[in-house]
């Protein structure tokens, strides 16, 4: 299945909302896998952005409405990139 990376910046709401009730962050990974999508794993960051998130997605249909869901809330930004595994990129580098 392939792998993204979601880099996650948090506005002044979505700040609030950690604040008040950090188990947020657990019930936005339940609506997230409810769309059929796999955290694999997640990071609090320190600095440019606050959260590192790995996420299994069945294509990129399904990681960008993941993506536009979480965006149209207004309380946070993402930065998303497909990943491809070390092993399979020395792979496919062999074949060429």
């Amino acid at each position: 299945m392939p792998i993204y990376v979601m880099l996650t910046t948090l506005g002044p709401d979505g700040w609030a909302t950690v604040r008040e009730n950090p188990d947020r962050i657990l019930e936005v990974n339940r609506e997230v896998e409810a769309l059929g999508l796999k955290i694999v794993a997640q990071y609090g960051l320190m600095g440019q952005y606050d959260f590192l998130n790995v996420i299994e997605a069945p294509d990129e249909a399904a990681m960008a409405r993941a993506a536009v869901m979480l965006a149209a809330r207004g309380t946070m930004r993402t930065t998303t990139f497909q990943a491809i595994e070390v092993d399979r990129l020395v792979e496919t580098l062999r074949q060429t």
